[in-house]
């Protein structure tokens, strides 16, 4: 049986629109497992800042989807202040297969 194609599945064959939505989905990942991390830890964003020596604003931006530009000293403060190690993984990109191989 034949997979009926999404809308989504269409826009995902253009290759620009893939790569941006690739993008965008990584930053909303990291702000998710931020959140994710600190609400396991049972901090608020203000407790989270004291203990990482930053503002709650800032944690409340590295929270945040559209945020871009973080960084690892204080991606590894906040993973230690909720009793977490940071780990970062590549992941190879799937290839396209050539039919017949």
């Amino acid at each position: 049986m034949k997979k009926t194609k999404t809308y989504m599945d269409k826009l995902m064959e253009n290759k620009e629109f893939r790569e941006k939505f690739n993008k965008e989905y990584q930053n909303l990942c990291i702000g998710e497992k931020i959140a994710q991390i600190r609400h396991q830890a049972k901090l608020t964003q203000d407790a989270l800042a004291k203990r990482t020596c930053t503002t709650k604003s800032a944690i409340s931006r590295y929270e945040n989807s559209d945020y871009k530009s973080y960084s690892m000293p204080l991606l590894n403060r906040i993973a230690e202040a909720c009793g977490a190690v940071l780990k970062i993984d590549f992941v190879p990109r799937r290839t396209k297969r050539i039919k017949g191989f």
